[in-house]
């Protein structure tokens, strides 16, 4: 039988797929798969932070599935070509979308007409970690506190400037202007390593940034984290303060990754994607490896993340309200 989420499928080949894998013994497919490759989709670039999260993943799958493993980056629209590229694959596991659940769910309002609905097109199979987005500055600048900077900027006023690289970096950045009382420009750089030089000319004065790329690019000196977007400090980054401490009351933004397939994909290769992941997070390798991009790890099973990220969707639609963002398209 063919679940509703199958017939929102728009092509013929994917809907009569997923029939026959569903008319099959759950424990013939359990047995089958993986018989082949398998291909994780990147929504950004070969280099940028979200591709090392997935190229770390990539090689921890390749070993557990005993297949290769190969990394296709699909990067543009904010996420939006991945999303709708992996929404459109054969439901058969072989394609599987490590991304930010939290991002996906922002294009669900950032976007007047996005180009597939999430929640019935994409199901979730595992998450990875809950990461807070990133308050940075060029390092060379003299604010080490986010009560700094933002002394300063109410002091440029409206000639004052913030890059953004993706969906809830747009929403933090809105947030943080309208709860403080700010008025900089945003600036939208296709990716965050694209934003790079414009901080160290000062073009830029901070930047609202995804913790894999903040902490990446701190480490190497190249920008300085004044704080996180959650309401508490992660056990991962204690020393970071969050925005909240840093006298942006109500700030509370909380990304995390995931792994999702097509929604159409049968339960028994749903449940053996989700105990790949789950096996690798609880490894110390992993711990520390999140550790590195100021985040925690998170294990679930696929009906609670399934459930978060339609929660998820509904909430950001209030994020994008309260920030004031005009949907783009």
């Amino acid at each position: 039988m063919v679940s509703m989420s199958a017939i929102l499928s728009k092509t013929v080949r994917p809907l009569a797929f997923a029939a026959a894998l569903a008319a099959l013994p759950s424990a013939s497919w359990s047995q089958q798969y993986p018989s082949q490759d398998i291909h994780f989709i990147c929504a950004f670039p070969a280099g940028s932070g979200a591709d090392i999260v997935v190229r770390w993943f990539a090689e921890k799958v390749r070993i557990a599935s005993n297949r290769t493993v190969i990394v296709d980056n699909k990067a543009g629209a904010g996420g939006n070509i991945a999303t709708e590229f992996t929404a459109r694959a054969k439901p058969d596991g072989y394609t599987i979308y490590v991304h930010a659940g939290s991002g996906i769910a922002a294009n669900m309002h950032l976007f007047k007409n996005p180009s597939v609905d999430a929640a019935k097109a994409l199901q979730v199979a595992a998450t990875i970690n809950k990461q807070p987005f990133m308050l940075v500055v060029d390092p060379s600048k003299p604010w080490k506190t986010t009560q700094e900077l933002t002394a300063y900027l109410k002091q440029k006023g409206d000639k004052a400037t913030y890059a953004t690289s993706n969906p809830p970096g747009v929403v933090m950045g809105a947030l943080y202007k309208t709860i403080v009382g700010l008025n900089p420009v945003e600036v939208s750089y296709r990716t965050a390593q694209d934003a790079l030089p414009d901080f160290a000319s000062g073009q830029i004065d901070f930047g609202a940034l995804d913790p894999q790329f903040a902490s990446t690019q701190a480490k190497a000196g190249k920008l300085r984290i004044l704080a996180v977007s959650s309401a508490q400090r992660m056990s991962s980054a204690p020393d970071i303060p969050t925005m909240i401490e840093g006298g942006a009351p109500g700030l509370d933004m909380m990304g995390w990754f995931s792994v999702q397939v097509p929604s159409a994909t049968p339960k028994p290769i749903v449940t053996q994607i989700n105990t790949w992941f789950n096996d690798i997070l609880r490894t110390p390798d992993a711990e520390k490896f999140l550790a590195q991009f100021g985040s925690d790890v998170f294990i679930s099973t696929p009906e609670q993340a399934q459930a978060l990220f339609e929660k998820e969707i509904k909430a950001w639609g209030e994020y994008v309200k309260v920030a004031k963002i005009e949907p783009q398209g």
